[in-house]
């Protein structure tokens, strides 16, 4: 895991192939809080993406160990539950 204090608010969240995933909000503990603007099909609250998942911190990018489809299904809601749980 990469070291999370070098993540800052309005980075972009790409996974390992370079897809845009997300952008900042905040750091939360061990989790990125991402902005509501890209929470998919309910972005009326913000999701979350495991610190676990950072490979590294490089510029104005946060880059995922795994692809961008592959971490988006990885996705969680404020309470640590998966969003394939949740209805829209």
């Amino acid at each position: 895991m990469a070291d999370l204090t070098q993540i800052s608010e309005h980075m972009e969240i790409i996974g390992a192939d370079g897809v845009h995933l997300g952008t900042v909000d905040h750091v939360e503990g061990n989790r990125i809080k991402m902005i509501k603007a890209d929470s998919g099909s309910h972005g009326d609250h913000h999701h979350y993406i495991s610190g676990g998942l950072v490979a590294a911190v490089e510029g104005n990018q946060v880059r995922l160990s795994g692809a961008g489809t592959d971490a988006a299904l990885l996705e969680e809601e404020e309470d640590g539950g998966p969003l394939a749980d949740r209805r829209s």
